[in-house]
């Protein structure tokens, strides 16, 4: 790439004014072209992908680069999280105990596979294994996070460019399981007759309903004061276990929604009413805007360079993860409506990230209707559980790799 190519930045609130924009601008076309809605990839991906393939165009024909200021998509990420937590009932809690050991022991398994397949395969696509696991776990399950630690790791080890795979790859992924996540399950839905004309009834019936509220000024303010300080309980519970446990990492987003489970939990204890409507939309909307802002400043230009081989991989993990989705997470999970949702989200996080699995979940949602037990037992799996189980499994392939 020549030098003479021209770089535009954009502060943070302009970045978070082009997130806005593509998010609006996605759902727009979700609107007219039917197969997106049909098959519910969200608007805030198809706007941002938009964008992100736009950005890439230009960049290969040294026209002009951009580069932005994403200070506001953790807060963001962390303000839907926090709003999460707070649908967290009691009875949703006794619920879904025992839903989450199962899908901790699917997210776990497959974790594991994941490594299994491009180690057991270096030799026959002609690549270290310790590069083609870079295309593993690391990136799949662990995403963008996950392939900056342990990546340059690996090159510490002497395995150079190693770092380039796994953060290419973690791209990859994060493309790949906000395209494939909203189809798959809107098939099973489908396929399996899991959503009745007597849900859809009820479901329209819900929304006409919901038209029909009137927002209280005063219980909207309430809503975001108790997301505020939800936010503030799980980074002062962050701050503290970093203290007692400074070696384990413990994603801020993920005690942010713990800080809103235990204010909802005293909520019910005290039994003041708690507003789900309002701290439901206000949550949607930061999802909306954090996966917008996510999708749109994606390098995609990083796949480009990727060597066949290591294509060939990624291409495999798709399959892995499609068959596990579909023939273990769907009926281990309880072969319902409320599994389906979360095969969809075990895609989001299994191939990129825990928000890509709440935008699957929500966009299908938006068709369908709402499974509270999904959006309590993935996040805490995929944003919280699997990153130990994950560290863990890392951990023994790199050992044998090196």
């Amino acid at each position: 790439m020549g030098s003479t190519i021209q770089t535009i930045q954009f502060d943070m609130t302009q970045t978070l004014f082009i997130a806005v924009l593509l998010l609006l601008l996605g759902k727009a076309i979700n609107k007219r072209v039917t197969i997106f809605a049909k098959y519910c990839i969200p608007g805030a991906v198809v706007g941002g992908l938009l964008f992100a393939i736009i950005a890439l165009i230009l960049r290969q024909a040294e026209i002009v680069t951009f580069e932005f200021n994403t200070t506001l998509q953790q807060f963001f990420m962390n303000l839907f999280f926090t709003a999460s937590g707070f649908g967290a009932s009691m009875g949703l809690l006794k619920k879904g105990g025992k839903l989450v050991v199962i899908f901790l022991f699917i997210a776990a398994g497959t974790a594991f596979l994941q490594n299994v397949v491009p180690v057991a395969l270096a030799g026959v696509v002609g690549l270290e294994p310790m590069i083609a696991l870079m295309t593993g776990s690391i990136p799949m399950t662990g995403g963008h996070g996950n392939a900056a630690s342990f990546g340059p790791l690996a090159e510490e080890m002497g395995f150079a460019g190693a770092n380039a795979v796994a953060v290419a790859a973690a791209t990859f992924g994060l493309v790949s399981g906000s395209i494939m996540g909203g189809p798959v399950a809107s098939r099973i839905i489908e396929k399996k007759k899991l959503f009745t004309k007597a849900d859809r009834d009820t479901a329209e019936q819900r929304e006409a309903a919901d038209a029909k509220i009137i927002f209280s000024p005063a219980v909207v303010s309430q809503s975001f004061n108790l997301i505020f300080v939800g936010l503030g309980l799980g980074s002062l519970l962050f701050s503290l276990f970093k203290q007692l446990l400074p070696n384990v990492t413990l994603p801020i987003h993920v005690m942010g929604m713990l800080g809103g489970v235990i204010i909802r939990i005293l909520m019910d204890i005290k039994r003041i009413p708690v507003p789900e409507v309002e701290i439901d939309t206000i949550g949607n909307v930061c999802l909306g805007v954090f996966v917008s802002m996510a999708v749109y400043t994606m390098r995609l230009w990083e796949l480009i360079d990727l060597a066949v081989p290591i294509l060939i991989l990624l291409m495999l993990q798709l399959v892995l993860m499609y068959i596990i989705a579909r023939f273990v997470t769907f009926p281990l999970t309880g072969a319902n409506y409320d599994a389906a949702i979360i095969t969809a989200g075990h895609i989001g996080f299994g191939l990129g990230a825990v928000p890509v699995s709440m935008a699957n979940m929500n966009s299908l949602s938006e068709k369908y209707k709402y499974s509270k037990l999904a959006f309590f037992v993935v996040p805490i799996i995929g944003g919280l559980f699997s990153n130990f189980t994950n560290a863990a499994i890392i951990t023994l392939f790199m050992n044998w790799c090196k």
